[in-house]
């Protein structure tokens, strides 16, 4: 069935999962099909990059590159624009992103092309950036990217910092990896 293998292209859906949703958009919900499929499509006309950070919008400029506000002089790198929306709902920053929409992976076939580096980099001589937040995941490719980055923006003269990474709040210790466990530590602050 055609809907079943379009609905397996979602992460995390598997036959059976797909399946389960389309017999219940079919048998239950046809009102429910028909608001995604317009939905859908209309995302799919309107929904294109922000010219500035490469966030997924239906304008020009994303929100938060539009709001004056935002401090120009900090620029977070995320991997994709979920993390753009887990940082927002957070709340604790009111600077800028800049969206890879993924890391490099040269056995993938990602390189700088694909992550738009050229674009950051142009940005980050601009003069208008003075600190690059590296927000990639704590992966190979991620822990790579991050360092690629922090040679453009040093090589255009901007501070780079990377996010903190370690134990999550309400975490018990004997649960953690030894690699989150390591990076607590040496990440560790003055009390």
């Amino acid at each position: 069935m055609q809907l079943v293998n379009a609905l397996r292209q979602l992460p995390g859906v598997g036959p059976k999962s797909a399946q389960r949703m389309a017999f219940h958009l079919l048998e239950r919900n046809r009102h429910g099909a028909a608001l995604l499929a317009d939905a859908l499509q209309d995302a799919l006309e309107k929904v294109t990059r922000c010219k500035q950070c490469r966030m997924l919008c239906e304008n020009e400029l994303c929100e938060i590159c539009a709001h004056s506000s935002r401090d120009q002089s900090v620029l977070c790198v995320v991997e994709t624009p979920a993390d753009v929306f887990a940082i927002e709902q957070a709340g604790a920053f009111r600077g800028l992103y800049f969206v890879l929409s993924g890391r490099l992976s040269p056995i993938d076939g990602v390189g700088p092309e694909q992550l738009g580096l050229a674009e950051l980099h142009r940005r980050l001589l601009g003069g208008d950036i003075k600190e690059l937040i590296l927000a990639t995941s704590s992966t190979v490719e991620g822990e790579a990217t991050a360092f690629y980055l922090s040679e453009l923006a040093s090589d255009a003269g901007v501070a780079a910092s990377r996010i903190a990474q370690g134990v999550p709040i309400g975490g018990e210790l004997e649960q953690i990896d030894s690699h989150t466990l390591t990076l607590a530590l040496s990440g560790r602050k003055r009390f």
